[in-house]
């Protein structure tokens, strides 16, 4: 059993339940084991640092000293989420200064100090190739996917030290991930771009127009369904899928999920789910 500090992110446990509700039964399957992190907060999402780039960095100096405290490394399924954690932890480890304001803030509020000298942040898709192994997990497979997927990795936590051993400019490990549950990935061009998602509120039209661009490009190399490694890009390409369409006036209807939901799906859990979710992409897939 391996243990990880579990940092959810900021919308597995509000408007997107569907990834807390299936990383815990695949992580159980596979041998991880998700220590929480108690009373963490958000990472500012990028938003916050738009305005106030201190106050994000002490919201990341705190989720990190609670890992800290727990003895574990952080785990998350949000690539924007692990891109944050990331880029905070590399601005402490090189920057004596922000590190020192931070830890004066962290200690007035909380009480904590952090040391991000050993620390160290992952993505999920990361651990699992790199930590857990794709033999394992092909060997837990009980039902194969049988989809042609689009793997959506965005953009936030494709840098070097974020993102494993994978190629930070031409990412394979979500494609290498699907194979070995069963499924079929397709190449497309923009499945490290932007969709755009802390400009939602502000640039509407523009972010509009990104993400129908990465759902017409995936639908138009074939694939049934986009499987999303970031969750709050995910509410672009699933919940504003209709609305891009219309702006951009292209094509974007293709069933689009977490990557902790097409793990747990091809590992035996919430079958229903994975029932409902071919029959989708069926009706409006390729």
């Amino acid at each position: 059993m391996v243990k990880y500090s579990y940092y959810p992110g900021n919308v597995a446990r509000q408007s997107s339940r569907e990834i807390e509700d299936t990383i815990q039964p695949l992580a159980r399957t596979l041998g991880i084991e998700l220590i929480e992190i108690v009373g963490y907060n958000g990472d500012g999402g990028n938003i916050i640092k738009q305005g106030n780039k201190e106050l994000q960095l002490a919201l990341n100096a705190r989720n990190l000293a609670l890992a800290q405290k727990n003895g574990h490394e952080i785990i998350t399924a949000c690539a924007s989420a692990q891109g944050i954690l990331h880029e905070s932890l590399s601005t402490f480890q090189n920057d004596p200064i922000a590190l020192a304001n931070a830890n004066r803030v962290l200690q007035g509020t909380t009480g904590m100090v952090l040391d991000p000298e050993d620390m160290k942040t992952n993505h999920l898709l990361h651990v699992l190739v790199d930590e857990i192994g794709l033999d394992k997990i092909e060997a837990a497979v009980v039902n194969p996917l049988d989809l042609d997927i689009a793997c959506y990795y965005g953009p936030h936590m494709q840098r070097k030290g974020a993102c494993g051993g994978d190629d930070v400019w031409n990412p394979n490990y979500m494609e290498k991930l699907i194979t070995a549950l069963g499924g079929r990935p397709i190449e497309y061009s923009s499945k490290t771009m932007s969709v755009g998602n802390p400009s939602l509120l502000t640039l509407g039209p523009s972010v509009m127009k990104m993400t129908a661009k990465v759902l017409n490009d995936a639908k138009k190399a074939g694939a049934n369904i986009i499987v999303s490694a970031c969750s709050l890009s995910h509410s672009n390409l699933d919940s504003y899928q209709g609305k891009a369409g219309r702006v951009a006036k292209k094509d974007t209807s293709i069933p689009a999920v977490n990557l902790t939901e097409i793990i747990a799906f091809a590992l035996g859990h919430h079958v229903d789910r994975f029932a409902q979710l071919k029959t989708r992409a069926l009706i409006i897939g390729s």
